[in-house]
């Protein structure tokens, strides 16, 4: 887990996804263009939450979250996705 100079403002979050799966579970190599995008990422920031709504998910935290879920950001060379904590469906 790296650090970040980014904090999230309200029930936002920060994730550095996985890496993409280079195997299968048989041995088979996967190609670049057949790689599926990371569900699967460690929470690096968390913004306070809202008034009346704290966040459940805290930093260093590995959370599952959708596919097409948050923004994809690079910072420092490195790739983060940033959402909302509805986004995200578990803590692992």
């Amino acid at each position: 887990m790296s650090k970040v100079n980014i904090t999230p403002l309200a029930d936002r979050v920060l994730v550095e996804p996985a890496a993409a799966e280079e195997k299968t579970a048989s041995g088979l190599i996967i190609p670049d263009t057949a790689k599926e995008k990371p569900q699967k990422g460690i929470v690096v920031a968390a913004g306070a939450g809202k008034k009346d709504e704290p966040l459940t998910v805290k930093v260093g935290d590995t959370v599952l979250y959708g596919k097409y879920a948050g923004t994809e950001i690079s910072v420092e060379g490195k790739d983060y996705l940033i959402m909302r904590e509805s986004d995200i469906f578990a803590i692992v």
